[in-house]
């Protein structure tokens, strides 16, 4: 007999206005895992055998305009409302009444707000690399527009339609190799501050990678994603940063609300985003999030750290759900 913990299953479910394929693996209590750009359910490759071996049931969908779900045009259809009843509607066609969530990079972002917009399906939060942190007094693209004014910045690059689209969609393989290597714990991201805003592309301000394989990524591994992203182009996960205005506005009431569900944080500590978010980010997220029952820094790692340091991650993560039960 197979045993269920052992196998990894897929299939395709209805969501809302969207077909949204998902990773399942294990029987037991609801784990949901959200994985942001450019990511996939195969990101969380190493949580699924780990916490469905544990005794969980593990699901990771290929979010909104990612992989082997559906990828709407509109940006605006990436925004909180179609992201929160995404996560809703597939606890409700998989007949899951209350699930633990994580998130990682922009599925953190979701994950944050989840207990604010679907009060009562939220456990509880394991949230990586990405703090929670105050709302931005302006609106983003104003943000971004000021920033681009210093220095390259991604943010302000992947607003317009089209220049960002074709540049990553005509190179994955070398996108996808230097946006890995320089978030991970080789934390060379910043360069990229390095160079003015005007005349450059994404992929002129990315420092270069090593050859693969690495220590955390097998070239296998990575042929999946070079797989994924050149069949679909990476128009689905830009949107996701071109939704952050509608976001902002529709968090108006709900962004500053604490977060009092249990939560557990686990970060690299070379991680670049976490020297993006200024003076003690640690800090500010434990007066937003009085539910916080534990933070881990994982040394000499960067902002992948699902990936490059997963048997950590999973011995952090297990040991929060544990204290659930």
């Amino acid at each position: 007999m197979t045993d269920p913990a052992k196998t990894l299953t897929h299939r395709t479910v209805r969501v809302g206005d969207i077909d949204m394929h998902i990773a399942e693996q294990g029987q037991g209590d609801p784990v949901v895992l959200c994985h942001g750009f450019p990511g996939l359910w195969y990101s969380w490759r190493h949580q699924l055998s780990a916490l469905s071996a544990a005794g969980y049931r593990v699901i990771a969908p290929d979010m909104r305009g990612y992989g082997r779900t559906d990828v709407p045009s509109d940006p605006r259809e990436y925004d909180r409302r179609h992201t929160v009843d995404d996560m809703v509607g597939l606890l409700d066609a998989l007949g899951i009444e209350q699930a633990v969530f994580a998130g990682h990079d922009f599925g953190a972002q979701l994950v944050w707000d989840l207990p604010n917009w679907a009060p009562g399906r939220v456990r509880a939060l394991m949230q990586l690399s990405v703090p929670r942190m105050p709302r931005q007094p302006v609106r983003p693209t104003d943000g971004f527009r000021y920033l681009a004014s210093q220095h390259f910045v991604h943010l302000h690059y992947f607003q317009e339609h089209g220049p960002a689209d074709r540049e990553l969609g005509e190179n994955p393989r070398e996108f996808l190799a230097k946006i890995f290597h320089a978030l991970s714990g080789a934390n060379r991201y910043l360069d990229c501050w390095d160079f003015p805003y005007e005349g450059n592309g994404y992929l002129d301000v990315l420092p270069e990678p090593p050859a693969l394989p690495w220590s955390w990524l097998s070239e296998e591994e990575f042929d999946y994603y070079v797989d994924e992203f050149t069949r679909t182009g990476f128009t689905g996960g830009l949107n996701w940063y071109r939704a952050d205005d509608y976001v902002w506005e529709q968090n108006e009431e709900l962004h500053g609300r604490p977060i009092t569900v249990p939560t557990t944080f686990i970060a690299g500590s070379k991680d670049p985003v976490l020297e993006m978010m200024g003076e003690n980010p640690f800090e500010t997220m434990a007066s937003m999030v009085p539910g916080l029952r534990s933070t881990h820094v994982i040394p000499d790692v960067g902002h992948f750290v699902q990936m490059e340091a997963a048997e950590e991650v999973n011995a952090a993560m297990l040991e929060f759900l544990r204290g659930l039960d």
